[in-house]
């Protein structure tokens, strides 16, 4: 039997939109989501301008937004979101193929740029692996920091092979939506660009 192991972006291939987003918006309601994002077109610009990195802009709005929360209180939010919110984002077929993969032994990892924080309630229930982005955390509270680099594009490969022998691995699926998904589309053996749209 081939050993196998499949990685898959959350935010957008296993969900049908960018949970991050929807997570302000639950947070913090739909007014201030807009407001604070509208206070923060400059930056937003520049990002799609390519002048400041996708960290950098991320960071600014995580600042805005949670800097300065008490840990505790985002992580009851965070657990709240994926109880309400994160199941009615799932694409039927993306979470039909992950239990496909569990049923014939493959490992099953998730690789997301977001913070950790609200998909890991969401992967332990489904008992999968998770990479992702880490949040910052000064005397309790959140500083609006990414620990180390936003889990997107290169980072994704690296952090893989940090954790995993993929060597070891005759067959490796990716899944993935986005340009910071192509380093590890192109990594596996097998990869899959929006598969589970149609």
């Amino acid at each position: 039997m081939k050993k196998e192991i499949a990685f898959f972006d959350f935010d957008g291939t296993i969900t049908t939109s960018d949970t991050f987003l929807d997570f302000i918006k639950f947070s913090k309601g739909t007014l201030r989501f807009y407001l604070g994002f509208l206070l923060h077109s400059p930056w937003l610009a520049a990002f799609k301008l390519k002048l400041i990195s996708n960290q950098s802009a991320k960071e600014k709005i995580l600042k805005y937004y949670f800097g300065g929360m008490p840990a505790a209180d985002f992580e009851r939010l965070c657990r709240e979101f994926t109880e309400k919110v994160v199941p009615k984002l799932i694409r039927p077929k993306a979470l039909e193929e992950i239990k496909k993969f569990q049923q014939a032994g493959t490992a099953v990892v998730i690789v997301s740029a977001s913070p950790e924080n609200w998909i890991k309630h969401w992967a332990d229930l489904l008992k999968v692996e998770l990479i992702a982005s880490k949040l910052e955390i000064k005397e309790g509270r959140i500083t609006g920091k990414i620990i180390g680099k936003n889990c997107r594009g290169p980072e994704k490969v690296r952090r893989i092979l940090e954790k995993y022998q993929v060597k070891d691995y005759e067959v490796i699926h990716a899944y993935g939506d986005t340009s910071g998904d192509l380093d590890m589309l192109k990594m596996a053996t097998n990869s899959y660009f929006r598969p589970f749209r149609s």
